[in-house]
């Protein structure tokens, strides 16, 4: 696993970056929307790669109360071997001191809560894919 500021990346892992989540978020789910927003520059991004290429990544948004967990994405024929789990462990664990948040497509809300993330809001439609918000309260240490 990967692990590294926006200053720390190189242009190629930034463009691997930015190409996975684009096949996956705005090919794939059909959501024409800005996936360069601009918040990749203040995100930390982690990730795995498998054959020579990102297989799945995400980003951790730490200039923001509460710091957010975002843009989860596992590459079409690399889902199924847990690379997203190992990934929020990864997160998670990085910022246990903090409370966490992120928005959820609904039908991975279950995924989340396994890491202690919890439903905030009510079901929305972000780009037409329903999404609820989820929080995940800072833990005590043991």
């Amino acid at each position: 696993m990967q692990k590294k500021t926006f200053d720390e990346l190189s242009t190629k892992e930034l463009y691997e970056l930015l190409a996975l989540r684009t096949e996956v978020f705005v090919v794939e789910q059909d959501c024409p929307y800005q996936e360069v927003d601009g918040k990749d520059v203040e995100a930390v991004h982690y990730w795995i790669e498998s054959d020579g290429e990102i297989a799945a990544a995400l980003r951790v948004l730490v200039n923001t109360s509460p710091i957010a967990i975002g843009r989860v994405v596992t590459r079409p024929g690399q889902r199924g071997k847990g690379y997203a789990r190992e990934l929020m462990r990864a997160a998670v664990a990085d910022y246990e001191g903090v409370d966490l948040y992120l928005q959820a497509q609904t039908y991975v809300e279950p995924f989340y809560a396994n890491f202690g993330f919890v439903r905030t809001s009510d079901e929305y439609l972000e780009d037409g894919i329903p999404h609820v918000d989820m929080v995940r309260e800072k833990q005590a240490p043991n």
